[in-house]
């Protein structure tokens, strides 16, 4: 069984910063794949990105690619979202999630929330305009 504790959301300003942590008990966490989602009011859980292993094996959604960076350190079981140019839209609360790599999943797969089986609460960020 792993938990996932996620910290340092807040509140912050649009063009704003923050980085987002993720960190991992229960398992070895170099086993698993770490994904980010977000989910904002009224709206569905959205895929933010996912890193498989090494920042070559890292992808984003559309929305936050070159905004978002996703990497890990794996010796301190954790799993870091590092956020920069925040927009009004980027409020949400954001979940981090791991499932244990599948070595023939593709970049979809991965994207789809179902089939991550461990989660965090969340962090809740607001980014004001």
């Amino acid at each position: 069984q792993v938990q996932l504790v996620e910290s340092g959301g807040g509140l912050v300003q649009t063009g704003g910063s923050l980085t987002l942590s993720c960190v991992a008990s229960g398992g070895t966490f170099s086993w698993y794949v770490l994904g980010w989602f977000r989910q904002a009011p009224g709206k569905e859980r959205e895929f933010v990105g996912a890193n498989t292993w090494s920042a070559g094996s890292t992808y984003y959604a559309d929305s936050v690619k070159g905004r978002f960076t996703i990497s890990r350190d794996n010796s301190k079981s954790t799993g870091y979202l590092q956020m920069s140019s925040l927009k009004p839209e980027d409020t949400a609360v954001y979940y981090c999630a791991v499932v244990l790599r599948q070595p023939d999943w593709t970049h979809s797969d991965y994207e789809e929330s179902h089939r991550y089986n461990y989660w965090g609460r969340g962090t809740p960020v607001t980014v004001s305009s």
